[in-house]
């Protein structure tokens, strides 16, 4: 993929959109960088932009197709936009941020002899980030050089930028990305040396509008995968192992599948009496042993057990020692939002799970607490299907506290079941919450949504809740 010289149009300008358009302006291309959005809104990402980079922005005006070599698409951009369509119809290139990284390291290991950096990528509706860092921790402790990004909040190219790829050797072993579905859809040859598939619940239906769609962006991690490479897939899945009897077992040249599994022996990682084993028999590897006590694992909950699980087999078969794999489990202290504890006040624990976006997330969440809960969601719904939790809410959930756009929605969902009331800020969710507690109960943020009708981000949703939560007194 030669770069120079051409003229490239960045669609989208945040995280993903500054690492692809620095990347690209440092390789010696001629690039722009669009979004509907305004200057002033986008001023923390304008900062940071090179200054050979040109601004586009407040909307997609005519004629910004003129002259396009190659369009570069930012996750969060849908393709089916007008702009897009067209660069479609006249044969534009298209291609993701993910790709673009890809395609770059590629090149760059075709002109060093003898150099083999490898893509670990890991997708899924919940605990891709989790997993992902747990991977890369391990592989760091077992002595590999890694480079962590993806959409787990620091751009690949980014991260390439940083290291001044261009035709010197890049001294990694291995990449570690995690990787959405909108990433996912706009691929071309990203082949990942090892992948796995976490779990396929709903999610961003107000994007794919079906099943279906959502499925198929999934599978896109494995569809230019084969013979030498590695999958690891969720046992316990129903959507997943569907994709792998819809989408991968009809492929002509497969990698080799693993699997993880709370309920079941399997050809990988399998958990049994309280205890996780390793089991594969493959020409990769050859491994029948305990590995590690569940309850020895730092980080706590049903979806973490399987996080820890995944990330586990993953580093088994990219040749990382037993031993940095345990120490990493016993160690890991979790991620920031992902069921972080927050506090104990007055004999109720206070939970952070500021990540659960969607309904598959909160019911991961729900089976971590054998206690009585008060659950805070609500947010901007994304076509979630809320009736899905009405057997863990009537089972676990003490009092639904209600928030943003989505509140009615959810209500008429779930409010039957439970004492159920409203709260119109965020704080007044937190005190709500506080009074319908007992000792012993759970107040779990856990929305179910996405924030941006009340907040920046799930991080800014989080964050001011661990300080309502901190200054209660």
């Amino acid at each position: 993929m030669e770069l120079r010289n051409k003229n490239i149009l960045v669609f989208g300008l945040a995280e993903s959109g500054v690492g692809a358009s620095n990347l690209l302006a440092s390789l010696g291309a001629k690039v722009t960088v669009t979004d509907r959005k305004p200057k002033e809104a986008l001023m923390k990402y304008v900062e940071r932009l090179l200054p050979a980079v040109r601004l586009s922005l407040g909307g997609y005006p005519d004629g910004i197709l003129q002259g396009v070599d190659m369009i570069v698409l930012s996750p969060g951009v849908p393709p089916d936009i007008q702009p897009l369509k067209k660069a479609m119809e006249i044969g534009i290139r298209i291609i993701g941020e993910l790709e673009l990284a890809y395609q770059i390291i590629s090149r760059q290991q075709s002109a060093v002899s003898g150099q083999k950096t490898k893509f670990l990528a890991i997708t899924g509706t919940n605990g891709k980030s989790t997993t992902t860092t747990l991977l890369n921790e391990m592989l760091n402790k077992g002595g590999f050089r890694t480079i962590l990004g993806g959409n787990i909040g620091n751009a690949l190219t980014e991260e390439l930028n940083k290291l001044k790829v261009k035709s010197e050797k890049l001294e990694v072993d291995y990449i570690v990305a995690e990787v959405s579905s909108f990433q996912l859809e706009a691929i071309e040859m990203f082949r990942p040396d090892g992948a796995s598939i976490l779990n396929i619940t709903p999610d961003h239906m107000d994007r794919y509008h079906s099943m279906g769609k959502y499925k198929d962006a999934k599978a896109q991690i494995f569809a230019n995968q084969g013979e030498g490479d590695f999958l690891v897939l969720n046992a316990d899945d129903i959507e997943t192992m569907k994709v792998e009897s819809e989408k991968l077992k009809v492929k002509s040249e497969r990698p080799e599948t693993f699997y993880f599994s709370r309920k079941k022996e399997v050809n990988g990682i399998y958990f049994k009496d309280g205890v996780i084993y390793s089991n594969f028999n493959s020409s990769l590897l050859t491994l029948n042993s305990q590995l590690i006590h569940a309850d020895e694992i730092k980080i706590k909950g049903v979806h973490n057990l399987e996080n820890a699980m995944a990330a586990s087999a993953m580093a088994l078969l990219a040749k990382c020692p037993v031993d940095a794999i345990v120490k990493t489990l016993k160690e890991f202290p979790g991620l920031e939002h992902r069921l972080e504890f927050v506090r104990d006040l007055d004999g109720v624990d206070y939970i952070n799970d500021s990540k659960g976006t969607n309904v598959g997330a909160v019911i991961k969440s729900l089976e971590s607490f054998s206690g009585p809960v008060i659950l805070i969601a609500g947010g901007r719904d994304k076509a979630g299907d809320f009736s899905i939790l009405r057997p863990l809410v009537k089972e676990r959930v003490k009092a639904l506290v209600l928030i943003g756009e989505a509140r009615e929605k959810i209500n008429k969902a779930l409010g039957d079941l439970t004492e159920t009331r409203f709260a119109d800020d965020f704080k007044e969710a937190v005190m709500i919450s506080r009074r319908c507690a007992s000792r012993g109960d759970v107040v779990l943020l856990s929305p179910a949504c996405a924030s941006f009708d009340m907040f920046r981000d799930f991080e800014d949703r989080g964050r001011q809740f661990k300080k309502i939560v901190g200054d209660l007194n």
